[in-house]
Order: structure tokens, then C-alpha cells, then sequence
């Protein structure tokens, strides 16, 4: 027993003894793990380096001596020295005391060349590329390039542009790199398809897409580039045009392009499901939060039972009682709609919840990919700012102004968390596009002044700050006309938009006299609401009548004392109220332009009186399926001496561009030369029906009307004493005139332009009626 335990205990000491050493290796090999991987050097030698000052190396690098370092200090330093693009290799090391950091330098561009490039300029070229004179050569980034180059001349209808390298060796490690492009043709879109539509045919559904079909007149328009991002813009154009009309479970199944291999042409294929149209069931509103008061929110809500479901009209509402909320001291409410659907019925019930939503501000706004508009031009379109309450609804109200500004070709409105679990950073992002214009309007009168035109240059976003300037001049055989245009929408940080215009207008049409008007207007609107604003604007303006002895006849008395009267001041104030809820000021399809104005002249200068006029146009689509609009519209005028009586030229006048059929000026009192002597009171209206050209593609931007006017000009403020004949004055009566006609409307490259054919039904017989007229297209 005592051997058997002396060899126990033997055993046990041997295996404490191994442990021991063991153990002792393993400090042994951790210390000097720990040695190596935290060390200290005294000297950081630098080799490789031709061009690069070692300095330089040494300073982008997170190790420095006599401060200890491990591993990861030297991955981080590879990677910063990597990160400069100035090397193709790195290696450190240590020998002793010594940090070796051995570079091999990349090649140094020289110059920067493009061959072959006629559709692209060579500074457009330069802001997409990468490659830059007296930077690093690397050829990742020339690769790069000559993608980024493809891609721009995708952007053009050159998609089958090819780009090719060439790099040519210079002494001390320089090179030149040239970029030889083949532009290719101008490739273009064939046709575009819609497959599934059952309520809208092709043509209505081509005119919501921005992509379009080539035509004749595409290389003016450019709408006929295929572009990946637009197509996708498209398909959100596509279901908020169903969503709106009641097609509530509509969806894109696919949308495709391909290239016919004939033709080398993109064919675009949106393949859809319409499904069911729905109209609004019951309308509810829901709230758990105290305070909210839910009758007030259910007065604001857009939506109506009955009517047609538009998506639209939900968000509308959202925005209304959200913006009511937030008023009343909640601004974290969340209103969320929920829908049911009855497929029995097709009725879809909303109902409104009204919850407390997550406390969040805004921590910061960062504007990104603005390369020309200011950031506060973007910054002001927010009714919010850095720590106010964030509120989603008020950021896409924001999303939706800064896309109606016509600045950018893409706006996105993201959000990220911020420093504090409460905190939000909105991240704004946009990509600025062309704003400035350039025009020429044409038009034609056969009742006087023949043709005209006018060449403009406009520019939406003047230096990035979002100001409108415009140039214009325009005029005909016997008329010129200057114009000179600007506006600051943000004036003094408010929403007021203030502006001024200052012209010059001469005319030598008139028999015996030529006329020259010079003017100047400060203006400043104001938003009341959404639909409503108002305008003040102060006009002062100097006429000059320069009498050549041509009177076929003298001029009766009115006209021989304005003439004598020579110059003529006007000092006028004016106000007005205008209501807008048109959808799209190009083509209307849906709502009301209204506005009353009131002048009053008399604030210094020669003119005396008030004046008040107004004129409203409704719109309403008669057939969506076959893009059928109706208008109808009203105006009128009154105008009264202040003083003594009126001037001539002081008194209403109108014609063709109210009545059709009639010449400018060809309705209302004349003297006994048949000269227009205008009137103090008018009334106007108007039906039209307008409608797309069958048998040409909606592309061409043509379309046809019918329409119907009725006006009537008569009164007189003027000192009649000399008329003793019957015929001396003729007019002075209310009488209506009317006409029918037809319209062919074209939205065409050089400006919206449009061709009236009247034809009087109701007239006088001292009247002057011109059967053609030819001019721009807006009539409201």
C-alpha cells in the first residue's frame, strides 16, 4: 500500500510539474504576442516614393513614432494610404525600431482627351468622368469612365455609342489618356404598347407617360429618349392616374424595353390589370387622441361618399386634418385611412384614425446632388426645420412643391435615425435639370398688324436661386414690343413673390397717329390658401402720340383731344383675388381659374377713374376614356371716371381675343370714321368643347374644338356734345354679338399656338369681323 501510494504521489507531482510548464510556455507565448502585436518604433522610413513627398505618406497614416501600435493601426493605414488613390501598392513592415512603408506610385494623368465626340462637348463629358488631369491613373477608374460615358449618351437616344481607350506613356510617370467615342446613331423609341387596358385605350394612356413615341419633330422635344429611371417615374404616373379614377386595385404587371433588331429602336411594353372601379362608401372619422376634435376634422375631409374613389382625395384630406392637428397642438398625430372594399357594391368604406404618433424631431435637413440650386431655395419649400416636430405628411407636401418647381429632374425625401433615439435626419436628395427656355411665339390678325412674332429667353431658376427672368421681343410690320420680367417667389424669406415688368410698346397701325407706350409694374402676390392668393401692383406708364398728317378723314373729337393731350401719365394701383384649382395649366382637364381685380388711377399722373373686372373658366373632362374636355367661361368689366369724364383710350375695349370671329377692337361704340371709341361696361362667355385629332398620334400634341362666344361692349363715359348726326357715334346701346367656330389647337415645340376659325352669328353692322385668327393657345 505504501509503494502503491509513493507511485501515486509520484504521478501526481509529475502531472503538476507538466502543468506548470505548460503553463509557462503559454505565458511565455502570449507575452510575446502581446510584444508583438503592441509595439513602438522610433523611425517611420519611407521608400518607393518618386513623386509623392515622403511627408505625405507619413501623414496619412494612423501610426506615429514613440506611441505604441498594433495590428489593426496597420490595416488602417494601408487602407488611408490606399484611399488616396496615389499608389497601387502598400506594404509595411517593422525591423527593429524601424516602421518601412514601401509604395509603388501609380501613374500621374497628364491630360484628359476626347475623340469623336460631336453631340457631346467635352465639358459635358468632363463632369461625368473620373479621370482628371494631374490626378492618379488607375484603371478601375477609366473603366468606370467609360461606362459613365455610355451612359450619358444613353441619355441623348445613343445607345449604341462605343467608347475605346488609349493611353500613351510620357516621361516620370505621366501619362495621357484619351477617350475615342463612336456616337453611333440616335436611337429611338418605335412604339409604345399597353397591354390589359380595358377603360383607357393607348392613346389616353400615352398622354400621363413623359416617355413618347418618335415623330418628325422629336429632335426638337428630346421626349423620345429612353431612360431606365423615367420609365420607372412613368409607372408611378400610370398608377396614380388609375388609383384617381376609382381603379383602386390596379397594378403594373410588367413594363419592358426592348430593341427590335430590324431597326435598332426601343419598343416599351406596360402590360397592366386594370381591375375593378370603385366609388367612396361610408366616410368615417376615428380618434384616440383626447382633445382632437372629430367633427372639425370630419368637415375637412375631401372624400365623399358616393363619389368616384381618387386616391388623391385621400391624401388630400390626410394633409387637411393633419395640418388641422397640428394647430390644435398635436403635432405628433398620425392619420392613417383605412379602406374595406365591398366587391359586392365596389364600394370601398375609409375611415380616418386619429392616433398619437411617435415623438420625433428633426434633427438636421441635408440637402444632396444639388449641383446648381441653392440650399435654401430647397430648404424653404419645408414648413419645417431642424427641431421642429417631424410630421411625414407635411415632409411629402414639401416633396411635392419642390417637383412642381420644374428645377429637378428627380426629387427623393428619405429619412435615417439620428444622434438620440427621438431624433430624425431628413435626407433631401435631388438632381437638377435645365430651367431655361428658349422660344418663339408667332401670330397672325387679318384685321390689322398681319403677322407677329416673338422671340424669348426665360429662365426659371436664375443662378440657382430659384428667380424667374425673362426677355422678350416681339412685334409685326407695324408693332414692336421690349419686355424685361423678373420675380423672387421667397421675398423678404415669406411666400410673397414680388417682382417687377418694365416694356416698351410702339405701334404705327392707326391711321394718322403713332403710338408709344412706356411702362413699369411692381408687383407682389400672396398666398392665401392652397387655391386662393392675392396681387397687388402699382403700374406708372407714359404714352406718347406722334400725329403724321395721314388722316384719311379728321378724327372725330375724343380721339384729336387724347392726341393733343400728348404725353398722357397713368398712376395706377391695382388688387386682385385669384382662385386656381386647374390640374395642369398646359391642358386643363378639371377645375376652376377665377379672378377679380379692381384698378383705381389717380395716385399723381393725368388718368382719373376705378375699374373693376373679373372672369372665371370651369373645366371638366365630359368623356375620360376619349380625353373629351369641356370649358365654360364668364367675364365682364365696369369702368367710371373719378374726375372729369374719361379718355378714349382709357375706355374697355375688345374683340377677337374674346369674341371670335370679329377683328381686335371690332365690337362696341365707333365714330363716324369707324374708329373704335371702346365702352365702360362689357360681358363675355364662352363653351368649348375640346377633343384629341382622330387618325394622328397623340404625340403630335394636335388636338380640335368647337366652340361658341357671346359679348356685348357698350356705354360711354366720354363728352359726346359733338355728335349731332345719327351716324356721328354708333354703338352706344347694349347689343350682344355671338359667334360658332372651330380650333385646332398644337402644343408644339416653339410654344403652345392656336389656329380660330369664327364665324359671327349675331352682329352689327358697323362691326369688323376677321374670320381666322392665329395666336397662342391659353384662353382662361
Amino acid at each position: 500500500m505504501k509503494a502503491g501510494s509513493r507511485v501515486l504521489g509520484a504521478v501526481r507531482a509529475l502531472a503538476l510539474a507538466t502543468l506548470m510548464a505548460v503553463g509557462s510556455v503559454g505565458a511565455a507565448v502570449i507575452a510575446s504576442t502581446v510584444t508583438a502585436n503592441a509595439a513602438v518604433v522610433s523611425v517611420i522610413e519611407v521608400r518607393g516614393n518618386a513623386r509623392v513627398d515622403a511627408n505625405t505618406v507619413r501623414g496619412n497614416i494612423t501610426i506615429e513614432p514613440g506611441k505604441s501600435f498594433d495590428n489593426s493601426d496597420i490595416d488602417a493605414s494601408i487602407k488611408r494610404l490606399f484611399a488616396t488613390g496615389l499608389f497601387s501598392d502598400v506594404q509595411i513592415t517593422r525591423r527593429g525600431s524601424t516602421l518601412v512603408v514601401t509604395v509603388d506610385e501609380n501613374l500621374i494623368i497628364n491630360q484628359v482627351v476626347f475623340n469623336g465626340n460631336k453631340k457631346l462637348k467635352d465639358r459635358q463629358l468632363e463632369a461625368v468622368v473620373q479621370a482628371k488631369s494631374l490626378g492618379p491613373y488607375n484603371e478601375t477608374i477609366i473603366e468606370y469612365d467609360v461606362e459613365a460615358i455610355k451612359e450619358a449618351y444613353d441619355r441623348i437616344g445613343r445607345g449604341e455609342a462605343e467608347v475605346s481607350t488609349q493611353v500613351v506613356s510620357l516621361p516620370n510617370g505621366r501619362v495621357n489618356v484619351a477617350f475615342n467615342i463612336n456616337e453611333g446613331g440616335r436611337t429611338k423609341i418605335e412604339s409604345i404598347n399597353f397591354v390589359g387596358n380595358q377603360a383607357y385605350p393607348n392613346g389616353r394612356l400615352k398622354e400621363v407617360i413623359s416617355t413618347k413615341q418618335s415623330n418628325f419633330l422629336s429632335f426638337l422635344t428630346r421626349k423620345d429618349l429612353y431612360d431606365p429611371a423615367k420609365l420607372r417615374a412613368d409607372e408611378e404616373e400610370l398608377r396614380r392616374f388609375y388609383y384617381n379614377r376609382g381603379y383602386a386595385d390596379f397594378r403594373i404587371i410588367s413594363s419592358t424595353a426592348d430593341v427590335d433588331p430590324a431597326t435598332g429602336n426601343w419598343i416599351i411594353t406596360f402590360t397592366l390589370d386594370e381591375g375593378e372601379r370603385y366609388q367612396f362608401g361610408d366616410i368615417q372619422v376615428d380618434s384616440t387622441v383626447p382633445g382632437i376634435d372629430v367633427e372639425r376634422m370630419r368637415r375637412l375631409i375631401e372624400s365623399r361618399s358616393g363619389a368616384v374613389y381618387s386616391a388623391e382625395k385621400v391624401e388630400d384630406s390626410i394633409v387637411a386634418m393633419s395640418e388641422a392637428a397640428a394647430g390644435e397642438g398635436y403635432p405628433f398625430a398620425d392619420i392613417t385611412p383605412r379602406g374595406n372594399r365591398n366587391f359586392a357594391n365596389r364600394t370601398i368604406d375609409v375611415t380616418y384614425l386619429i392616433d398619437q404618433g411617435q415623438r420625433a424631431y428633426i434633427e438636421r435637413i441635408e440637402i444632396r446632388g444639388n449641383t446648381r440650386t441653392s440650399d435654401y431655395v430647397i430648404r424653404r419649400e419645408f414648413d419645417l426645420a431642424e427641431g421642429d416636430a417631424y410630421n411625414r405628411v407635411l415632409v411629402q407636401e414639401a416633396k411635392k412643391r419642390l417637383e412642381a418647381l420644374g428645377y429637378f429632374e428627380a426629387v427623393n425625401v428619405t429619412t435615417s435615425p439620428g444622434t438620440e433615439p427621438d431624433r430624425v435626419i431628413l435626407f433631401v436628395d435631388v438632381k437638377d435639370q435645365s430651367t431655361g427656355e428658349f422660344s418663339i411665339g408667332a401670330g397672325y390678325s387679318t384685321g390689322g398688324g398681319g403677322a407677329t412674332a416673338e422671340i424669348a429667353l426665360s429662365e426659371r431658376n436664375f443662378l440657382g436661386r430659384g428667380q424667374y427672368l425673362k426677355i422678350a421681343v416681339g412685334g409685326s410690320v407695324d408693332t414692336r414690343n421690349y419686355t424685361l420680367s423678373f420675380t423672387e417667389p421667397y421675398f423678404l424669406g415669406y411666400r410673397l413673390a414680388a417682382g417687377f415688368d418694365i416694356g416698351r410698346n410702339t405701334d404705327s397701325s392707326q391711321e394718322g397717329y403713332n403710338t408709344t407706350t412706356t411702362y413699369g409694374t411692381l408687383r407682389v402676390t400672396a398666398p392665401i390658401t392652397d387655391s386662393l392668393s392675392t396681387k397687388l401692383a402699382y403700374t406708372y406708364s407714359v404714352e406718347e402720340y406722334d400725329q403724321d398728317g395721314s388722316f384719311f378723314l379728321p378724327p372725330s373729337p375724343p380721339i384729336q383731344q387724347a392726341l393733343d393731350q400728348s404725353p398722357w401719365t397713368t398712376s395706377a394701383i391695382s388688387w386682385a383675388l385669384i382662385y386656381n384649382t386647374i390640374d395642369d395649366r398646359s391642358l386643363p382637364r378639371e377645375g376652376i381659374v377665377a379672378s377679380v381685380e379692381t384698378t383705381y388711377a389717380g395716385l399723381g399722373g393725368d388718368a382719373d377713374y376705378v375699374s373693376i373686372t373679373g372672369k372665371a373658366s370651369y373645366f371638366h373632362t365630359l368623356s375620360d376614356s376619349q380625353d373629351i374636355i369641356g370649358q365654360l367661361a364668364i367675364g365682364g368689366g365696369y369702368i367710371a371716371p373719378t374726375g372729369d369724364n374719361l379718355r378714349v383710350f382709357d375706355q374697355f375695349y375688345i374683340g377677337g381675343e374674346t369674341i371670335r370671329g370679329f377683328e381686335s377692337q371690332g365690337i362696341g361704340p365707333r365714330d363716324y370714321n369707324g374708329d373704335a371709341l371702346g365702352g365702360t361696361t362689357y360681358f363675355n362667355a364662352t363653351a368649348e368643347v375640346g377633343f384629341p385629332l382622330p387618325l394622328l398620334p397623340r404625340d403630335f400634341g394636335v388636338r380640335g374644338a368647337f366652340f361658341a362666344d357671346a359679348a356685348t361692349l357698350y356705354g360711354s363715359d366720354l363728352d359726346l356734345s359733338w355728335a349731332t348726326s345719327p351716324g356721328d357715334v354708333e354703338g352706344i346701346d347694349m347689343a350682344w354679338r355671338a359667334s360658332v367656330g372651330a380650333s385646332l389647337i398644337w402644343a408644339s415645340p416653339f410654344g403652345p399656338l392656336r389656329f380660330d376659325f369664327g364665324f359671327p352669328i349675331l352682329k352689327e353692322d358697323y362691326d369688323k369681323t376677321q374670320i381666322f385668327r392665329f395666336g397662342t393657345s391659353a384662353r382662361f
